[in-house]
């Protein structure tokens, strides 16, 4: 098992206002009326982004990925399982206030991956998670 960790984001939201938005994805519909300018952000990496209240799909340089809510902690953290995904994975979203105005998150990644795979897979989950944890800092609460 593999855990790949982003840096700690600073948002200038209450813990309460992230984890509102982000333990419903339906909140997310203004990151998707942004998509294009997020597409640009990325590099085009990102090529698709659909969701409802408990899952979020994505395709990222052709491949495809759900990602659903297996589990919320109110305030606190959101939890994540891979749904049809080429590898076994989870993701959680941990928030912790830093003032009444202000917060701090930070996305974790866990995956079943083996030794070969694990070479392969390091850097572009790395990378996916750190951008995760960028663009959740970016987005209104």
């Amino acid at each position: 098992m593999a855990q790949y960790e982003s840096s700690v984001k600073h948002v200038f939201y209450s813990q309460e206002q992230v984890y509102n938005k982000l333990s419903d994805l339906n909140n997310l519909a203004s990151v998707r009326d942004r998509l294009d300018m997020i597409k640009d952000k990325l590099n085009g990496e990102l090529e698709d982004l659909t969701f409802d209240r408990d899952s979020l799909s994505m395709k990222v340089k052709g491949i495809s990925l759900t990602l659903r809510i297996i589990e919320r902690e109110p305030m606190k953290c959101i939890k994540f399982e891979g749904d049809k995904s080429p590898i076994p994975l989870n993701l959680w979203i941990q928030i912790l206030p830093v003032t009444n105005t202000e917060a701090k998150l930070k996305v974790t990644i866990r995956a079943e991956v083996n030794m070969f795979m694990k070479a392969m897979v390091a850097k572009p989950l790395q990378n996916g998670v750190e951008k995760l944890a960028e663009m959740l800092s970016m987005i209104p609460y």
